[in-house]
């Protein structure tokens, strides 16, 4: 086990609901300093694992190791952290509760404050749903954050989004016959579609029109399909992608006590130094929307990575994109800032 476990205890959700004996996964990268103040926090996207974040993770890049205290939270309903597939009954599969982007910040909170007494977060940084929860992050706790960097996330997911998750959720769903009380017989080979719903969604329609899979060494569309799509998304667990999905379609940054559901508020309150960095041909989170937010956000830059690979620009796939991201990164984090 390359990870290690933060025990929450039972804890009460947003939704009211317990969870008993929750715990969250998470891998250190560095050292904390001693006076803790050279931490980074680089939350888990949808889907991923803390893997997946070491490719921005390195000697001599902005989240250097040697410099930085770099913490990678998993995502509640990945399948580390507490999920429907590692959670005994009753809160097993399909009867895990409602979890939301808020909960996941707060339980990170938590990690952060009671494990390793820090005070202070010199960046927290994501892609996709990790960039959501650094939006939370700058929401929930503006004096202790001093800067974020979201990319290829929004900070609420805008209608379009939504819908876009709802046609993934379908994909699951028709395969019970859209009968909730059957979703335990969901199986990974139910997943298949899933992959086949996002491959429209992933990446840009001039990353297909120029066929740049075939720098991933798939010869053909239908190969490209089936390797990737189809392949990353049959290793999952077909209920922590529900659990997922539930959280993807709800999150929005102002949903909580302390903003009660004014966007524009919850925005204006981030006193991080922001950099948001939308992918220019992100079909489902998109620059418009992240302009709307950055343009409220007191300190924000709007950043968008320049490339066809739509919102995975933002996957630390292609060299171009993944420098772009880490260039703007060593920029935002040479800042002088205190919160």
């Amino acid at each position: 086990m390359d990870y290690e476990i933060f025990d929450l205890g039972d804890v009460t959700l947003q939704s009211g609901a317990t969870l008993p004996d929750a715990f969250l996964a998470y891998k250190t990268y560095g050292t904390l300093n001693e006076k803790k103040d050279n931490v980074i926090v680089y939350p888990t996207a949808f889907g991923d694992r803390h893997v997946q974040n070491e490719w921005l993770i390195g000697n001599g890049m902005a989240l250097d190791p040697r410099k930085y205290f770099i913490i990678v939270p998993n995502l509640l309903g990945n399948g580390l952290s507490s999920s429907p597939s590692n959670t005994p009954p009753p809160f097993d599969r399909a009867h895990f509760p409602q979890v939301t982007i808020y909960d996941n910040v707060q339980f990170q909170h938590r990690l952060v404050t009671e494990k390793f007494g820090i005070r202070k977060i010199a960046l927290v940084v994501g892609w996709s749903m990790g960039g959501i929860q650094a939006f939370q992050w700058g929401a929930s706790y503006p004096d202790m954050v001093e800067r974020i960097a979201p990319f290829a996330g929004v900070a609420k997911t805008w209608p379009h989004t939504f819908m876009v998750l709802d046609g993934m959720k379908a994909s699951l769903m028709a395969a019970v016959g859209f009968d909730s009380s059957k979703l335990n017989r969901l199986t990974s080979e139910d997943m298949r579609a899933v992959g086949r719903v996002y491959a429209g969604w992933g990446v840009s329609q001039a990353f297909y029109r120029e066929e740049l899979y075939r720098e991933l060494g798939f010869d053909t569309l239908a190969d490209f399909v089936a390797g990737v799509w189809e392949g990353s998304f049959m290793k999952m667990d077909p209920h922590n992608v529900l659990a997922m999905l539930w959280t993807g379609q709800n999150a929005d940054i102002s949903a909580n006590p302390s903003y009660n559901g004014d966007f524009d508020k919850a925005l204006k309150s981030i006193q991080a130094l922001a950099c948001v960095m939308p992918g220019s041909t992100d079909l489902f989170c998109t620059a418009d929307d992240n302009e709307y937010e950055a343009k409220l956000i007191p300190h924000a830059v709007l950043n968008p990575i320049p490339s066809i690979w739509g919102h995975f620009a933002g996957r630390g796939i292609n060299r171009d994109d993944n420098q772009f991201i880490d260039d703007n990164l060593k920029r935002l984090l040479a800042l002088p800032r205190s919160v």
